[in-house]
């Protein structure tokens, strides 16, 4: 028996893979991956934040409109983004338009002027990028046009469809092309220079609805400059915490109203 083992071990050593074979087999192996862990998304850590802030400062009601306070804020910051993007696209689509319009006048076919978007703004080159391709391969550009419109909610997709119907009839009518894009292209900029006028002239409203806002958050600390305590007051009994519930909730649907009367001549 004791002769038997170093004649297996010889022979495990001849039959062992050679490092060919060893590389075959690593490819052949499952790959450990790495371990996971599943991060929770901005919105939720957000609203635990708040949450976890009011339940300090105003006890179980207090966590309600704490993450009631973080999620409108969220909301707020998350729109006035997609507001600023939908602007910058609508620009970039303005300049991108007119230099098809320079290029249509210069003599450029209507497929390689509208080719020319990939040297645009890149908002302005992904919303012309489907009708570009369209136009290159030969196919339908206003149905292009329209298809890029049906994805979008602001005025690029006004913007877009009004381009589709513009290249529409050029195709079927024969009408200069580089003129109906030049209307096109006026509209465009007059709605631009109407939607800064109007965001100007309500930039005070929604000042003053933010400092209406912030008043009974001040009043608070003001109370406690006097001596008094209006946190404990909430935070203690069901009077306090029914009170606090409810002023809260008032006070961020007062704020959610001025924004919908402050953005509603914008998105007109």
């Amino acid at each position: 028996m004791s002769a038997a083992v170093p004649a297996l071990l010889a022979a495990a050593l001849v039959c062992a893979p050679g490092p060919s074979a060893r590389r075959r087999l690593r490819v052949l192996a499952p790959v450990p991956t790495a371990r996971t862990f599943a991060v929770p998304p901005l919105r939720l850590l957000v609203v635990l934040a708040g949450a976890g802030l009011g339940l300090v400062l105003g006890g179980p009601a207090g966590g309600v409109a704490g993450a009631g306070a973080a999620e409108v804020v969220r909301r707020r910051r998350e729109r006035a983004r997609e507001r600023a993007a939908a602007s910058a696209a609508a620009g970039e689509l303005a300049e991108a338009v007119s230099r098809i319009v320079e290029e249509l006048r210069s003599g450029a076919h209507p497929a390689a002027a509208l080719d020319g978007a990939r040297s645009d703004g890149p908002l302005a080159a992904a919303a012309l990028a489907p009708a570009a391709a369209a136009a290159r391969l030969g196919d339908d550009v206003p149905a292009a046009l329209r298809r890029g419109a049906a994805e979008r909610a602001d005025l690029v997709g006004t913007e877009l469809r009004r381009l589709a119907g513009a290249w529409s009839l050029a195709d079927r009518h024969g009408a200069p092309l580089a003129d109906l894009l030049t209307g096109t292209l006026a509209d465009l900029r007059w709605r631009l220079a109407f939607e800064a006028r109007v965001r100007a002239r309500l930039a005070g409203p929604r000042a003053t609805a933010g400092v209406l806002t912030a008043l009974p958050v001040l009043g608070l600390g003001l109370g406690h400059l006097l001596g008094a305590d209006p946190l404990g007051v909430l935070r203690d009994g069901l009077l306090g915490q029914v009170l606090l519930l409810v002023g809260s909730g008032l006070l961020l649907a007062g704020l959610l109203w001025s924004d919908r009367i402050a953005t509603g001549p914008v998105n007109r």
